[in-house]
């Protein structure tokens, strides 16, 4: 399969235009400050002041196998910078190179293998369930190629690969096809949603999956960023900030 260059997404909107603390940005949503930390404002401006050279969405042209492995063996209960260095290892030994179709032993020889992860010997969490979920994923899109024309459509077709859900479908599409018409949800994001008000308490991933989507683009085009940058955002904030959610 061709590597595939994606197209730099859509700039922001507009401003969203509220001044008022308890203007909302969507029913039931209310603006607050950017000094008040989950705000609406608070996303905002962290996405406002957001270097450009930070750009969460993938542009150097990598194989689509690459992706898909990355976000394999990411998600939840595998932090990034194990996720980083297991993907590394994967590509060292050649396994994620189109048409190799490595079996679910090759892969979990890898990643049983101790990782450098910035400087200390860490192992990865899942070495047997996500080996098997990779080999299969990356022989299936050797033998399928999902088709790229819509990121909808491509991630429909990423879903009816066993081991990927909409997350991970929707995590793949983003990078690989610089998408903003999808959402990467997950624990963090989802709590985020809540906080504000964007979700419903209740809420739960990944049953209500298409429901918080359609709830957190509308959210995203509010505010007028890019939904790709704003699920970034969040994530990385919840994450650093202290929450015990996994991933």
């Amino acid at each position: 399969m061709p590597t595939h260059e994606p197209t730099a997404p859509a700039g922001p909107t507009s401003a969203p235009a509220v001044s008022q603390p308890d203007a909302e940005v969507l029913p039931g949503v209310a603006w607050g400050r950017s000094g008040w930390l989950g705000s609406p404002a608070y996303w905002s401006m962290l996405a406002a002041t957001e270097d450009p050279a930070d750009d969460y969405v993938r542009r150097d042209g990598c194989p689509l196998h690459h992706e898909v492995a990355f976000c394999i063996l990411g998600g939840f209960g595998i932090r990034m910078e194990v996720n980083e260095a297991a993907h590394a290892a994967c590509l060292s030994q050649g396994l994620l190179d189109p048409g190799r179709r490595p079996s679910a032993a090759d892969v979990e020889a890898v990643l049983s293998t101790p990782l450098d992860v910035g400087g200390r010997t860490l192992r990865y969490r899942f070495p047997r369930q996500r080996s098997r979920r990779l080999a299969d994923a990356l022989r299936s899109i050797d033998d399928s190629p999902p088709p790229a024309a819509t990121s909808r459509g491509f991630r429909t077709a990423l879903m009816e690969i066993p081991g990927i859900g909409p997350k991970t479908a929707s995590w793949i599409a983003r990078n690989w096809l610089g998408a903003d018409d999808v959402a990467i949800l997950d624990i963090h994001v989802l709590r985020a949603g809540v906080a504000m008000k964007l979700f419903p308490a209740d809420a739960r991933l990944p049953g209500d999956y298409d429901a918080l989507e359609d709830r957190f683009l509308a959210f995203a085009d509010a505010l007028g960023v890019r939904a790709s940058l704003l699920d970034a955002v969040i994530w990385r904030e919840m994450r650093s900030s202290g929450t015990r959610a996994s991933g």
